[in-house]
């Protein structure tokens, strides 16, 4: 493994971690926000898709948290991998932009997760351009 693979590990080692508190954020979200009392206010079927819906991205970001911990090489070094950190890498672009979309909230909490979410742009960012 060559200097720059390492630079390239240790990042995709990060974006993995990154990932995975995503995660365990999301695990937090029912008491975070109450739902056990907020969602009663919602349609019973939009009470269960909220909570699917957030399950679904619990298990989404441990897969990505362990696809960069688990199989950095292949992601450095195949066009599958390339791939792969392009659609995560997507995925966290698309969040960013959703962020100014739907949660037009003016709070310091908003503005420290988006710029959380921006740090993690360039972070997933950076293992792509080290590829070309």
């Amino acid at each position: 493994m060559n200097e720059g693979q390492m630079d390239q590990s240790t990042l995709l080692f990060m974006c993995g971690l990154y990932n995975l508190a995503f995660a365990i954020f999301h695990i937090f979200f029912w008491k975070l926000f109450n739902w056990r009392r907020d969602l009663r206010k919602n349609h019973p079927a939009n009470r269960a898709i909220i909570q699917i819906l957030n399950i679904r991205l619990i298990y989404v970001f441990i897969l990505f948290g362990l696809v960069y911990l688990l199989y950095p090489e292949d992601l450095i070094n195949t066009k599958l991998g390339f791939f792969i950190m392009l659609g995560i890498l997507g995925f966290w672009i698309g969040r960013t932009i959703e962020q100014f979309i739907f949660l037009r909230i003016k709070s310091r909490l908003v503005t420290v997760l988006t710029i959380i979410f921006v740090i993690g742009i360039v972070l997933h960012l950076i293992p792509l351009l080290l590829s070309e």
